[in-house]
């Protein structure tokens, strides 16, 4: 079976984001940069798929080109079999759709059968990439995803939805499904298979390779800044029933949420 998984390479959770002095964008450099968490998630179940059910794994990532040695490390050390790396200022600069446009494409050229991939990255966040491959590839999409089957050409996957409402979906294949934390536990790569992803196959594509020129994204972000400090606190003195008072009248004219 052929299996693919969509890896994007941003920011670490923990990384202390700061914005460019001109306020263009996120100032990555100093940052540690890794296959984002909710991707994470992806690329364990794409090889758990590929242990359970046989077949090989390729993994697919839009980004510069120093963006190889991370889907090595991310990807191809945890068990993913081949990658395929998309770059040039075409593809990086193509926003969401045209970046779903260049991962349909390599994953049509792929023969992929199945595609994971995360809920959302963990710098835009925007949760449309799955959606918006399941509707360019014609396939079936299942979101929210916290536990995935595969019998033969059908699946069998568990939504987790609001209020802790579970809901179970099945369907058959081809499909794209966008996996959410809880699914599995990621691995970590040990070292005999990190120095084995080194020479493993990883083609650096760009947008031309799929016959897609420069894609003009749908919606641009005009500045970029941080949250605006929050305003000291403020102690309410008196009894209980004045203070209470005092709370509400507050509420009311100043924060003006009643």
């Amino acid at each position: 079976m052929k299996i693919g998984v969509c890896a994007k390479i941003s920011p670490h959770a923990d990384a202390r984001i700061k914005i460019k002095s001109d306020g263009s964008g996120v100032d990555t450099a100093g940052e540690k940069l890794v296959v984002g968490d909710y991707d994470e998630y992806a690329v364990e179940e794409a090889i758990r798929t590929k242990e359970a059910v046989g077949g090989d794994v390729t993994a697919f990532s839009v980004g510069p080109a120093s963006d190889e040695k991370l889907i090595r490390s991310g990807a191809l050390a945890l068990g993913c079999d081949s990658a395929v790396l998309i770059s040039g200022d075409d593809a990086e600069g193509a926003g969401a759709l045209g970046t779903a446009k260049l991962l349909a494409a390599a994953i049509k050229e792929a023969g992929c059968e199945v595609v994971f991939t995360g809920k959302a990255s963990t710098d835009g966040g925007s949760s449309q990439m799955g959606a918006m491959l399941a509707e360019l590839l014609g396939w079936a999409h299942v979101s929210q995803v916290t536990e995935f089957a595969l019998d033969g050409g059908n699946f069998k996957a568990t939504r987790n939805m609001d209020a802790g409402v579970r809901q179970i979906v099945s369907g058959s294949l081809p499909a794209v499904i966008t996996c959410e934390d809880g699914l599995n536990e990621p691995r970590y790569p040990k070292l005999p298979d990190i120095m084995k992803a080194k020479r493993k196959p990883l083609a650096k594509k760009s947008a031309g390779d799929y016959g897609v020129g420069a894609i003009a994204p749908t919606s641009n972000q005009s500045n970029y800044a941080p949250p605006p400090p929050r305003p000291p606190s403020r102690i309410i003195e008196g009894d209980a029933a004045s203070a209470a008072s005092e709370l509400v009248r507050l509420l009311r004219e100043e924060a003006k949420v009643l």
